[in-house]
């Protein structure tokens, strides 16, 4: 008999044992992850500057999205780094390294409430640094920092709001197919993609936008410490140069990392020689309150609201 007769039996068998039920495979839908570790990147001693990245789209979840394909922040992941750090009475300062166009509003605003409660609970300056984009929802969030600073060449602004759907009723249309809708109110399918939006669901949609836009206007105005009729002249959807957002004092400072980290320094009151640390792991992270959200918006292809920079149609 050869080895090739042999491994056949062999898999016939445990195929059998399997349907039988003697021999149980454990399937975890979601897999436990290991705990973030900390690296230190340069310096030395007890006290500590935390490095925090903020790369790439921010969104609720990292799954079934046309933006998922790339880097995503999730809340998830923040919250996970802000609650190792609240416990680890070393870090003494935090500094936001920020490369990012902005994302969903929900993400945008969950993390800036989790910043805000983390300054509260242990006291710690927070330092933004903007890399070549802080875009959007991105500086959203950076508004519960104390200091931003921005890479010289980088870009930034873009304070708004935007709402996209596909309408795709013309392509429905050309391959001959209808949709049949039952609804039990008459906005139940509001902004639907089977069919144009009419004038009223686009204002009814408009008024949505218009209150997240003053959401968005708000938490400028408290986080640059600047009059809301000032922040409304340059909160049109605008994206600015660093040097231009620096006039307009949507930043502090033009600078780099090392410039951010310096700031944290003094601001915290440590030595030069002070630790700089990152958390990592080579997978994803560990449960908590904002991880393994179900996102559903794919499937029925409702409304996204983005504090996004999308330079363009579709």
């Amino acid at each position: 008999m050869n080895l090739g007769k042999i491994g056949r039996r062999l898999l016939a068998a445990l195929l059998l044992l399997l349907l039988a039920g003697c021999i149980t495979v454990k399937v975890d839908l979601f897999e436990e992850q290991k705990p973030l570790k900390e690296k230190v990147i340069s310096g030395f001693g007890r006290d500590k500057i935390l490095l925090v990245d903020i790369s790439g789209v921010i969104m609720e979840t990292r799954r079934h999205s046309i933006f998922s394909l790339g880097t995503v922040t999730t809340p998830g992941y923040v919250k996970e780094v802000l609650d190792k750090a609240a416990k680890d009475s070393h870090i003494k300062a935090l500094i936001l390294r920020i490369n990012s166009p902005g994302g969903t509003v929900s993400a945008s605003d969950i993390i800036h409430h989790e910043l805000l409660n983390f300054k509260k609970k242990t006291g710690v300056p927070v330092v933004c640094c903007f890399m070549g984009l802080a875009a959007s929802g991105a500086y959203y969030l950076s508004q519960a920092g104390d200091t931003i600073v921005a890479n010289p060449t980088g870009i930034t602004g873009s304070i708004g709001v935007l709402a996209m759907k596909l309408n795709i009723k013309g392509l429905m249309d050309k391959v001959g197919v209808d949709s049949e809708v039952v609804k039990s109110g008459k906005w139940k399918d509001f902004w639907s993609p089977f069919r144009p939006a009419t004038p009223k669901e686009k204002q009814m949609m408009q008024d949505v936008i218009n209150s997240l836009y003053q959401d968005f206007v708000n938490v400028v105005a408290e986080g640059r410490k600047m009059d809301l009729r000032q922040v409304k002249r340059v909160a049109d959807g605008r994206i600015f140069t660093a040097a231009q957002a620096k006039d307009l004092g949507l930043v502090d400072s033009l600078g780099y990392l090392d410039d951010a980290i310096r700031i944290a320094r003094e601001q915290a009151g440590l030595p030069e020689e002070a630790k700089v640390v990152r958390y990592h792991r080579p997978d994803s992270y560990v449960p908590n309150i904002y991880s393994q959200v179900p996102d559903f918006s794919w499937i029925v292809g409702g409304p996204q609201f983005l504090y996004i920079w999308w330079p363009g149609e579709l």
